[in-house]
């Protein structure tokens, strides 16, 4: 007899894999295969609609049916590695970006990984901003070691291609101002966040991008003003900290991060 875990990877294949029918299921193969045909059709629309409700801006711009086929695609490819579907799709805008039907659409997966940064936004967790007052009393000293840490609703993403603008005219369905996309309107560097529980993505100047995302990877502050002028940096630093889009920060001289 099979173990339980055999059988649950045996299942998966057959639903996601297009594996044969395992030879434990009972009834005949005809009917065990049509038995499995139900599932995997349900299976495959779960993750469709999942998919769907991820991506809604790619979705309006290839349309229902197209969407349909390229999603299902990535379903059986791509089966979901827990059980909230809210993060499912990780890997959708990489495979737009190979996806041959898609060749024509250039802008098409950074329109995905736009969609999945404001899902993000709408998913993540709750966080209080950082106390100020804490972040006040770290002696000048060790200024420039100090590390952030941003809120979890916080996505940075960087395009060649003018997506929050394609991304803003297909959700409105203005057809105008579709039209007046010009392509070559790049590069837009964007901050994705969530405030008073809804997405707002914001364009950035490229330099204060650059600085944020480094902020966002872990560099210390004096990092970033060793290549750029101090006062510019300060200025998008309280840009952050009055939005209250960083949660935590850590100097070396601390062990802990300060909340």
């Amino acid at each position: 007899m099979p173990s339980l875990l055999e059988v649950q990877r045996g299942v998966r294949d057959a639903l996601l894999g297009g594996a044969g029918v395992p030879a434990w299921i009972v009834g005949g193969e005809r009917a065990a295969a049509q038995r499995l045909d139900v599932y995997r059709n349900t299976v495959t629309a779960t993750l469709v609609r999942a998919l769907r409700l991820a991506f809604p801006t790619v979705e309006r711009l290839v349309g229902a049916e197209f969407f349909n086929v390229a999603a299902q695609v990535f379903a059986l490819g791509h089966p979901p590695a827990k059980a909230d579907l809210n993060d499912y799709g990780a890997a959708f805008a990489s495979f737009l970006q190979d996806y041959p039907s898609c060749a024509g659409l250039p802008y098409l997966p950074d329109i995905a990984r736009l969609d999945r940064a404001v899902t993000r936004a709408l998913h993540a967790d709750d966080a209080a901003p950082m106390d100020l007052q804490a972040l006040a009393g770290v002696a000048p000293a060790y200024a420039s070691t100090l590390h952030f840490e941003f809120h979890p609703a916080v996505s940075l993403l960087q395009s060649d291609f003018p997506v929050d603008a394609i991304w803003a005219a297909v959700l409105q369905q203005d057809d105008t101002a579709m039209a007046a996309i010009d392509l070559h309107d790049g590069p837009a560097c964007l901050l994705i966040e969530r405030v008073a529980g809804k997405p707002v993505v914001h364009r950035m100047p490229p330099a204060h991008w650059a600085w944020t995302a480094a902020l966002a990877q872990g560099h210390a502050l004096g990092d970033l003003i060793a290549d750029a002028a101090a006062d510019e940096v300060a200025a998008v630093l309280a840009q952050h900290l009055l939005a209250g889009r960083l949660i935590a920060f850590q100097a070396d001289a601390f062990e802990e991060i300060v909340e």
